[in-house]
């Protein structure tokens, strides 16, 4: 992964699908070493982080999250989850972000260098071509040790980078003090 001093980044995490990649992985992301690690790798311009709220939820961890992360250097870009009913009667909750982290990819392309994403979907590919058209240079970070792979094959070949994110475990999750011993 090549990074310069003077670059400008920007950081896009898809919440939902973060979420999801990490417990796969079985590990907890330290967002303020995820946040330190890529504020040494260049000048980082905004850190955003994406998701769909259960806002009726007296109690929920995405709501815990979302406090501590506004608080700790994150832009918080949320909107109310929906809920559905599936075809079999059960209830689903829905909260895409896809269209938002597009939006803002292509509104902040001319004042970055260097685009991160946290994200696999395959529906990003598109959006990745068009900011790298405009001369920005985009690292997914995703896995490919789930089965089946969690990072769709059509973005990993878009992207200028792909970060294994199982091997960034050392340098941004939470460990126990107790099993670090």
């Amino acid at each position: 992964m090549a990074f310069y001093p003077n670059e400008r980044i920007a950081i896009f995490i898809d919440g939902s699908n973060l979420y999801n990649t990490v417990k796969y992985l079985d590990f907890d992301i330290d967002y303020s070493k995820l946040l330190e690690f890529f504020s040494e790798k260049g000048n980082l311009i905004t850190a955003n982080y994406y998701t769909a709220v259960i806002e009726d939820d007296d109690y929920s961890p995405i709501k815990t999250l979302v406090d501590w992360l506004s608080y700790n250097g994150w832009q918080l870009i949320t909107k109310p989850a929906k809920h559905l009913i599936d075809r079999n009667g059960r209830r689903r909750v829905k909260g895409d972000m896809d269209a938002e982290i597009i939006v803002d990819m292509l509104e902040l392309c001319s004042r970055i260098d260097h685009m991160i994403l946290f994200s696999g979907d395959g529906d990003f590919r598109v959006a990745l071509k068009a900011v790298q058209r405009k001369g920005v240079r985009v690292t997914v970070v995703s896995t490919l040790k789930s089965n089946p792979p969690m990072l769709a094959d059509e973005l990993r070949r878009q992207a200028n980078d792909f970060i294994e994110i199982s091997n960034m475990d050392k340098i941004i999750s939470r460990h126990n003090s107790m099993t670090d011993n």
